[in-house]
C-alpha cells in the first residue's frame, strides 16, 4: 500500500459478483437441474417486478420522449463500473491497493436465500457449494478479503450445521435474510431461531443483514414512475426500521447478549431519529416492552452496528446517539455510490476536523473488532 495513504481503511461493505457456474463447480451434477430450476423461478419473479408501464405513462404526461426503462442506479457512469475486481479476487486486491483500503468485507450480489430453500434435491449441498465458492474468492488473501457466508433459515438444523462448518473453515462473517417473513418464515424473535443464535454466539461471528429489494415493497416499485425507481430505492434503507424493531424491541438481545448484528448499507441519519423515538416510547410515552430490561438504545449500543458510505455529521450523530463504536465506514465497491478510487480523499472530507481516535474507530477499528481481523 502506498505511503501516501495516510488513513487506515477497512471497508465494511463491498460486493463480489459470484456466477452460478462457480457455484455449480462445487455442486454434484446430479443436483444441477434442481438448483437451476430454483434459480430460474426466483429470477422470473424478480423480472416481473418492474415499472415499465407506469414510467411510460409518466413520460407521456410530461411530454418526455419514450425511452427504455433502466435498472437501478447509473453504474455505467461510475469509475468502478465493470471493474474486474468485482469477480476476480486478485484484481480486487489491486483496486484496494490503489484506493488505500486495507481490508474489505464483501457481500455477494446473489441473494441465495431467495432460492436455496426452493431447491428440491440437494438444498444442503447447494448451500455448501455456494459458500465454498465464496470462500474460494476470499482464499487469495483471507486476511484482507472477508466474505459473508449465506445461511438459509428454512431449516434450522441445516443452518446450525452450516454455521459450525463455516466457523471451523475460517469464516469471519455470516449473512442472513433481513426479512424472514419474505420467505414465509417467522420473524427473528421466534424461539425457532434460538439454536441458531446460540451457535452464532459460540462461533463469535457477526450476523450481517444487507439491505436489498424488499419484496413487500414491490407495489411501490411498480408504481414508481421515475426511470430507475428512485422513489422506491430511497425507501429501501429506511425499511430497515422494521428489522431494527424486531431485533431491538422483542428481547432477542436480552436472551442472546453476545450476538453482533450488522445492518449493512442503511445509512445512519434516519436511525438517529428512530432510536431516539423508540427510547422515548419506552421512557415517556407508556409503551410496554416486557421482554426488555434496559432501554432499546442500550441493546443497540451493545449488539448492533451500522455501515454508511458518504454522509454528513457522522461523528456528531455517533457521539450524540448511535455510539462511536457502532458505526463503520464503507466504500460500497463497485456500486454507483462507491468512493472508489477516491476513498482516501472522501474520508478526509467526511472527517475533516475530527479527532484521530474517533476517525480511526469509524474507518477501521470498529470493523476490525466486529470481524475479528
Amino acid at each position: 500500500m502506498s505511503p501516501t495513504h495516510a488513513q487506515r481503511l477497512i471497508s465494511s461493505d463491498d460486493h463480489v459478483d459470484l456466477s452460478q457456474d462457480k457455484v455449480k463447480a462445487h455442486l454434484h451434477p446430479r443436483h444441477h437441474e434442481s438448483y437451476e430450476a430454483a434459480v430460474a423461478q426466483v429470477e422470473a419473479e424478480l423480472r416481473g417486478r418492474n415499472n415499465v408501464e407506469i414510467n411510460r405513462r409518466w413520460r407521456q404526461q410530461l411530454d418526455l420522449p419514450s425511452t427504455e426503462t433502466k435498472g437501478f442506479g447509473g453504474s455505467e457512469r461510475h469509475p468502478a463500473f465493470g471493474r474486474a475486481g468485482h469477480t476476480d479476487a486478485r484484481r480486487r486486491l489491486e483496486d484496494m491497493d490503489a484506493d488505500g483500503v486495507e481490508a474489505s468485507s464483501s457481500y455477494c450480489e446473489v441473494s441465495a436465500f431467495r432460492y436455496l430453500y426452493l431447491v428440491k434435491d440437494g438444498a444442503a449441498e447447494a448451500t455448501r457449494a455456494f459458500n465454498t465458492a465464496l470462500a474460494e474468492f476470499a482464499s487469495v488473501d483471507p486476511d484482507r478479503l472477508v466474505v459473508s457466508y449465506q445461511i438459509p433459515i428454512h431449516d434450522i438444523d441445516l443452518a446450525v450445521g452450516e454455521v459450525r462448518w463455516a466457523a471451523s473453515n475460517g469464516c469471519k462473517s455470516l449473512q442472513l435474510p433481513v426479512f424472514p417473513t419474505e420467505l414465509g418464515l417467522p420473524d427473528y424473535w421466534d424461539a425457532r431461531y434460538d439454536p441458531l443464535w446460540h451457535a452464532i454466539q459460540d462461533a463469535d461471528l457477526p450476523v450481517c443483514l444487507h439491505i436489498g429489494l424488499k419484496l413487500s415493497m414491490e407495489d411501490l416499485a411498480r408504481r414508481d414512475p421515475t426511470p430507475q425507481r428512485a422513489i422506491f430505492t430511497s425507501m429501501v434503507p429506511m425499511s430497515t426500521a422494521e428489522a431494527l424493531g424486531m431485533w431491538l424491541l422483542t428481547g432477542i438481545f436480552e436472551r442472546h447478549p453476545r450476538l453482533k448484528v450488522v445492518f449493512v448499507e442503511p445509512g445512519i441519519g434516519w436511525v438517529t431519529w428512530w432510536l431516539t423515538t423508540v427510547d422515548d416510547m419506552a421512557a415517556r410515552q407508556g409503551y410496554e416492552f416486557p421482554s426488555l430490561v434496559h432501554s432499546p438504545s442500550d441493546y443497540f449500543h451493545r449488539n448492533v452496528f451500522l455501515t454508511f458510505i458518504d454522509e454528513p455529521n457522522v461523528i456528531r450523530q455517533a457521539k450524540e446517539c448511535l455510539g462511536i463504536h457502532n458505526v463503520m465506514w464503507s466504500s460500497d465497491y463497485p456500486h454507483p455510490v462507491s468512493s472508489w478510487p477516491n476513498s482516501q480523499s472522501t474520508v478526509e472530507r467526511i472527517f475533516a476536523g475530527v479527532a484521530e481516535e474517533d476517525r480511526d474507530l469509524v474507518c477501521y477499528g470498529n470493523a476490525a473488532r466486529v470481524w475479528n481481523l
